[in-house]
């Protein structure tokens, strides 16, 4: 016996689709507004990044140079980043999952390429990208 496509299904789909798509302007306007802001663990260090993960603002507290170590200063800075983007990311993923039904998350354009985007850092695309094709 054949088995027949669920047309409510397949009709609520395309009305959440349409639903989405009306959005759209609203969902990248708002993710356009995101920023992610993180300091280091010792307070001495601030970073706010943009939605793409651009820094916009870096906080350096003077106390960091009272003991100079400029490879501990970068690391700091490198890790405080990683934070503000991790942050930023998450924002961007609540807009996305606030603006998308429940059984259109699961097959966003992308799909896991798109949250592997999201949720990870230029660093580790960059180095670890070329291993996973």
């Amino acid at each position: 016996m054949e088995e027949r496509p669920n047309f409510g299904a397949l009709s609520a789909m395309i009305g959440d689709l349409k639903k989405a798509w009306s959005g759209m302007d609203e969902v990248q306007s708002k993710m356009l507004k995101v920023t992610g802001t993180a300091w280091s663990d010792d307070q001495t260090i601030k970073a706010v990044v943009g939605p793409r993960g651009h820094l916009l603002e870096l906080e350096i507290d003077p106390r960091v140079f009272r003991h100079p170590n400029s490879k501990a200063l970068a690391a700091t800075i490198v890790a405080t980043v990683r934070l503000a983007v991790e942050d930023a990311a998450e924002q961007s993923k609540e807009i996305l999952d606030g603006s998308l039904a429940p059984d259109l998350r699961r097959i966003a354009p992308g799909g896991n390429q798109l949250q592997k985007l999201l949720h990870s850092h230029d660093a580790d695309v960059l180095v670890k990208g070329d291993d996973d094709e």
